[in-house]
């Protein structure tokens, strides 16, 4: 949680989104889908240069939206914030995607402390209810939050 005496700047899904694409435009395959407390969800759209042989989503794009997903959470408590970096990610993979939908990760916000927060992700094909994988992540929050 933010320290106490700190406001909370939680930024709507608009100026998220926005922030996103002028901070970080190679990301134009990720969108934030949902913002909500300790929680965001991003779709990743699947092009054909993703795939790998046997019509299945590549490896990386999974973790890069689990990543995203963490990244959104986080920010969604602590406000735009550039500076916050992953300093850990872990993934399991645990059935095949299918190479013909988008990749939805869910996060929900384990720990958020002041130097650090934990993030698990669950990774689906749109419109499946199994996961495809499953993700926890760990972000380095600057000491100092820049306002939104």
């Amino acid at each position: 949680m933010t320290r106490a005496s700190e406001p909370r700047n939680r930024p709507t899904l608009r100026q998220l989104t926005d922030f996103l694409e002028r901070e970080f435009p190679q990301m134009n395959a990720i969108r934030v889908e949902e913002l909500a407390p300790m929680s965001a969800a991003v779709r990743h759209t699947v092009g054909n240069q993703e795939l790998r042989p046997g019509n299945t989503v590549a490896g990386p794009v999974m973790m890069a939206a689990a990543d995203a997903a963490i990244y959104a959470a986080l920010l969604g408590e602590i406000g735009l914030v550039a500076l916050a970096v992953t300093t850990g990610l872990n993934i399991n993979f645990l059935r095949k995607p299918a190479g013909n939908r988008d990749i939805i990760a869910r996060c929900r916000l384990l720990k958020l402390g002041r130097s650090l927060a934990v993030g698990e992700v669950s990774v689906f094909s749109d419109g499946h209810s199994d996961p495809v994988a499953h993700a926890v992540g760990t972000y380095s929050i600057p000491q100092r939050q820049a306002a939104s």
